[in-house]
């Protein structure tokens, strides 16, 4: 397992289409935190982004897909896996 510096991490938004990344950190207030763990994002999970659509993504867990809006997308960062 290798380690993130800071310099490494970047908004989910920012990932490439068939990227994985592993999720490092949640800006996001209560509210977005909590919505986001519901979905089984939490931080050390691994997601594939599957699609770009406009602003959002579509990105996978596992046999799960979840739909991102581009706003809560930049707000969840993450480095490569």
């Amino acid at each position: 397992m290798t380690t993130s510096t800071p310099a490494d991490n970047f908004p989910l938004a920012m990932a490439s289409e068939g990227e994985t990344v592993r999720v490092v950190a949640i800006l996001g207030g209560k509210a977005m935190t909590l919505r986001v763990s519901e979905l089984g994002l939490n931080i050390g999970s691994e997601v594939v982004v599957r699609q770009r659509q406009g602003g959002g993504l579509v990105i996978g867990r596992g046999e799960t897909r979840f739909a991102l809006g581009g706003g809560m997308a930049h707000k969840i960062l993450v480095t490569r896996a």
